[in-house]
């Protein structure tokens, strides 16, 4: 799989484009120090940066193109002044990484779900079928908008700010009981395919027990779809948590985040289109980058493949 990965050009050049991105929301902190930015300061109002405005009395970004310069490298945000870079690579962070927690959490459910269901069978795989079906029925979209509030007003008094952590809590919880299903049932369904072949039941005449057929045989020639499910499920998530943050039930101000930079671009559209140019750039090349990147996985692990 690997030399045939490595003779893929594309799919070497998203590699890297993934782990860049990657080292850069883990570098964020060095990067914004070497920018001598911050993704919180209001450099159009914090009267210490006076003597270098960066806004004009509309409350625009002075300069070309959003306020591009020297200090701040991707422009600033109009009426506030923060600096966009900072903003950017410290959104790349927060998105990055929610995205692999939920990603990961709801791939561990969906296999464990798939496993259980498609080697037992009978009734186990009826009832886990129905609990799918029920979870699938959900609107999913409008689900997290109308359920997200609830959640966070069922434990935050109404009255006070609800912290960052415990929106990202509530984000991980709506994630993962929406999206486990579309694993499960490709896991189910190639074990379904599995468990009827020779080396499976070779194990059960030797007398192996179940946890070690699932674990030995099975598990190991399920690898594949999920490696190539991953790779599209991670983007996938990164797109719904933008999505919250845009529809205003993900993280707020001042938290910075790839949704609130949309959500925050959308209404500068008119006065400065520049604004949202990175954020926006930045995220169909990483969207892009990974889904042609689970292409060339897919194909990779694909021996008839003509790639």
């Amino acid at each position: 799989m690997w030399q045939r990965f490595k003779r893929d050009r594309t799919g070497v050049i998203c590699a890297v484009v993934v782990i860049f991105y990657f080292v850069v929301a883990l570098l964020a902190p060095v990067l914004t120090k070497l920018s001598g930015t911050d993704p919180y300061t209001l450099y159009g109002q914090d009267p210490t940066y006076n003597d270098t405005p960066v806004l004009d009395e509309f409350g625009l970004p002075l300069g070309w193109f959003g306020g591009l310069s020297g200090s701040h490298w991707f422009g600033v945000e109009p009426q506030y002044g923060r600096d966009v870079f900072a903003m950017l690579v410290y959104g790349m962070r927060t998105s990055l990484f929610m995205a692999v927690g939920v990603t990961v959490l709801l791939m561990v459910t969906g296999i464990v779900i798939g496993l259980i269901g498609g080697y037992f069978g009978g009734r186990t795989d009826y009832w886990i079928g129905r609990v799918t079906d029920f979870f699938l029925s959900f609107p999913q979209q409008l689900f997290f908008i109308a359920f997200m509030p609830v959640v966070t007003a069922f434990f935050v008094d109404p009255r006070e700010e609800t912290p960052t952590y415990f929106r990202a809590l509530a984000m991980l919880i709506v994630l993962w009981l929406l999206g486990w299903m579309g694993m499960a049932r490709l896991v189910r369904s190639t074990v379904l395919s599995l468990r009827e072949r020779e080396f499976v039941e070779a194990a059960k005449v030797s007398g192996a027990s179940p946890g070690r057929i699932v674990r030995k045989e099975i598990l190991p020639n399920v690898v594949t779809p999920i490696l190539v499910q991953f790779t599209y499920q991670l983007p996938s998530t990164i797109l719904t948590i933008a999505f919250l943050s845009f529809a205003g039930v993900g993280f707020v101000e001042p938290t910075p985040d790839w949704g609130r930079l949309f959500a925050a671009g959308s209404q500068y559209a008119q006065q400065d289109p520049a604004f949202i140019f990175f954020p926006g750039v930045a995220l169909v090349i990483f969207v892009l980058a990974f889904n042609l990147l689970g292409d060339s996985v897919r194909d990779a692990f694909d021996p008839k493949s003509g790639r």
